[in-house]
């Protein structure tokens, strides 16, 4: 069943108003028609199951038939901050972490990135980004769509990541705790809410950086024997999240 997200304010009592790309996506695309079923999202709360009544010039105006609460969202908020790959595997990044539930993205600099910011082209990614976002969060059910932040630079992803309950700084140097037996070793699981983790580009993280990280409180952490590449460290990381969190 295809879904769509809308705002809240596109809810009127039993009626949800659908227009814009969505509308024209649902009526020219899809080539759907009256009767047939939707599930719309308001990103916060609630899905609903819908059904297609009338379609207009610009909008798509659908009666829902059914209400249930998020059911797809983590019940910890996992905030992926990802140092600024080569080529388009920030692309698939996003893609693949939005599958795996994570809640937000943001891409930052770090003393080793190959890829630089330059602010005249930063909109025009961000946008870009954000688009791969939504679409991998239609793809897979999601019931928000994780936001992909515009770039910072290390010290800001310092400050932002250390307000996390817990912040896993992934590193392939010494001083490390294997990224599993830190998370079985939780306590107080109840109360974390929020949990920050930290990938490095394809040169990995400085000493100066680890050692950074340390000093502001994140736990550094190993994923494994072997070295892995960018893409496949956030991937790894985020489903060795939803292991623990999700499937045990």
């Amino acid at each position: 069943m295809p879904k769509f997200f809308v705002e809240k304010n596109q809810i009127d009592n039993d009626y949800v108003n659908i227009c814009g790309d969505d509308a024209h996506h649902i009526s020219r695309s899809l080539r759907m028609a009256v009767g047939e079923h939707i599930t719309v999202s308001d990103k916060s709360e609630f899905e609903y199951e819908c059904v297609l009544e009338k379609f207009l010039e610009s909008s798509v105006s659908a009666k829902i038939i059914n209400k249930y609460p998020l059911s797809s969202e983590p019940d910890i908020r996992v905030h992926l901050y990802q140092a600024l790959p080569k080529g388009e595997k920030l692309d698939f990044i996003i893609q693949k972490s939005v599958e795996c539930g994570v809640y937000d993205i943001t891409p930052f600099e770090s003393e080793r990135c190959v890829v630089k910011v330059k602010s005249d082209a930063e909109s025009r990614k961000g946008d870009r980004r954000n688009k791969i976002s939504l679409e991998a969060a239609k793809q897979c059910g999601r019931g928000i769509i994780p936001v992909v932040n515009p770039t910072l630079s290390f010290e800001q992803m310092i400050t932002n990541a250390s307000k996390s309950d817990l912040t896993l700084f992934c590193y392939e140097g010494k001083d490390t705790e294997p990224l599993g037996v830190v998370l079985r070793n939780i306590e107080n699981r109840s109360a974390l809410k929020d949990i920050s983790i930290i990938i490095g580009s394809e040169g990995g993280f400085s000493s100066t950086e680890a050692e950074l990280a340390k000093s502001s409180g994140f736990t550094l952490v190993g994923l494994g024997k072997r070295i892995l590449r960018a893409e496949t460290a956030a991937i790894m990381s985020l489903s060795c999240l939803v292991y623990e969190f999700e499937l045990s």
